[in-house]
């Protein structure tokens, strides 16, 4: 059987195709500290576009979107404990809402609601 491994390599996969990383990080390693890795090394071309703040960013593995408490520990699959196995995690950059944003996305008073026009239909066999 595997040996169960400290540290984990992680890369992370940006919404270009392009990666940061592998790079090990210790099992106690915070979701927040990959984050601040992720700003810190993002790539240097990209830095307008790229994330201004670790609140900017969401990471994601195994489809689960993780949570800044948690632990590298705590995100690690069966997979992971493989010898020389490298995680992808995926960066989503989410910006910072600005003033103007907000105006823009303020409620509309009930009156002025649209009316949703999706149907949804199930075609299944009858027995």
């Amino acid at each position: 059987m595997a040996e169960v491994k400290d540290h984990l390599e992680i890369k992370f996969r940006l919404n270009d195709g392009s990666d940061i990383g592998p790079k090990s990080f210790p099992d106690a390693t915070t979701v927040a500290a990959l984050k601040e890795t992720v700003v810190a090394q993002w790539p240097r071309a990209e830095k307008e576009n790229g994330p201004k703040t670790v609140k900017d960013v969401r990471l994601i593995s195994a489809g689960r979107i993780l949570e800044n408490n948690k632990t590298v520990g705590d995100c690690r699959s069966p997979v992971s404990n493989l010898s020389d196995a490298v995680t992808t995690m995926h960066v989503l950059i989410q910006p910072q809402v600005t003033d103007k944003a907000e105006k823009k996305t303020k409620k509309k008073p009930k009156g002025d609601l649209k009316q949703n026009n999706c149907v949804c239909l199930c075609f299944g066999r009858r027995l």
